[in-house]
């Protein structure tokens, strides 16, 4: 009879049945995911942002006729969407610069020699009020139109330059720059920043013009034409760039006309000597 002591008669221990891990274990696993999915979205964020930094500061050297500002303008189709703090340091940067305040005092001088608002009257006094109106109304439709707004709606506030096609398709996108514009997850959408934002200026202006200009079409009527302006300045900005080739081109061109004519003039002399 076989001893109880033999291992081949002993039966061996049952194996545990497989556990799973405690709660505890899964929750502390779901919560590290949670953590770098957080962190990878981070990254992202920053490394997006310092993109579009990046492109703004290109953007800060453009200038039609060296003098215009275009920092409102990319060339880059894929340009990176702006954060809003970007989009309201782009309006800051663009609205501090030389040229608005350039451009409001001639705006100021003609309003002047017409005698806009006739109750502001001439002289320095009436000039002065005309420029700070003027300035004013800039101010106020950019700080709504490129910065309030656009970040609210998550709308661009640059003009996206063509650049290429036929010049009837290049001035249609221009013009349509007003109404239309890109958005901050790409697509394309109407421009509802623009056009608002021309109007909240035009309507918060009304308080600081005269009494007899405080009226609805009045209101309506200079918001329609910034808006149009702003048509103006996106159809410069968008062939500028075809009026520097041209002029360098006709430039290179008389250029070596002179060239071709000095030399044939020098050739003269060689050519005479040689036949006597």
């Amino acid at each position: 009879m076989a001893s109880s002591s033999d291992p081949e008669q002993q039966t061996p221990p049952a194996t545990p049945p497989a556990q799973n891990p405690p709660p505890a274990a899964n929750g502390s696993a779901q919560t590290s995911s949670s953590q770098q999915d957080s962190n990878s979205q981070i990254a992202a964020t920053e490394a997006q942002r310092k993109k579009a930094e990046e492109q703004l500061k290109q953007q800060e050297k453009q200038r039609v006729m060296g003098v215009m500002a275009a920092f409102n303008t990319t060339r880059n189709p894929d340009a990176v969407p702006l954060s809003s703090g970007q989009k309201f340091k782009l309006f800051f940067r663009s609205s501090t610069d030389p040229w608005p305040f350039l451009l409001t005092a001639v705006v100021a001088g003609i309003g002047q020699a017409e005698n806009s608002n006739p109750t502001w009257g001439q002289g320095l006094k009436g000039y002065g009020k005309r420029y700070g109106a003027g300035y004013g109304d800039y101010f106020i439709g950019n700080l709504f139109g490129n910065a309030i707004l656009t970040s609210a709606l998550r709308e661009d506030p640059r003009y996206f330059q063509k650049g290429t096609g036929s010049p009837l398709v290049r001035f249609l996108w221009a013009a349509g720059s007003t109404v239309w514009c890109k958005r901050d997850n790409g697509k394309w959408g109407p421009n509802y920043a623009n056009v608002g934002g021309n109007m909240i200026g035009a309507a918060i202006g009304r308080f600081y013009y005269p009494a007899s200009g405080r009226t609805v079409s009045d209101t309506i009527t200079d918001g329609l034409t910034v808006s149009a302006e702003g048509i103006v300045g996106a159809e410069v900005i968008e062939f500028w760039p075809d009026m520097v080739r041209a002029h360098q081109r006709k430039k290179a061109e008389k250029l070596a006309r002179a060239q071709a004519a000095a030399e044939k003039k020098a050739a003269e002399p060689k050519a005479k000597t040689s036949q006597e």
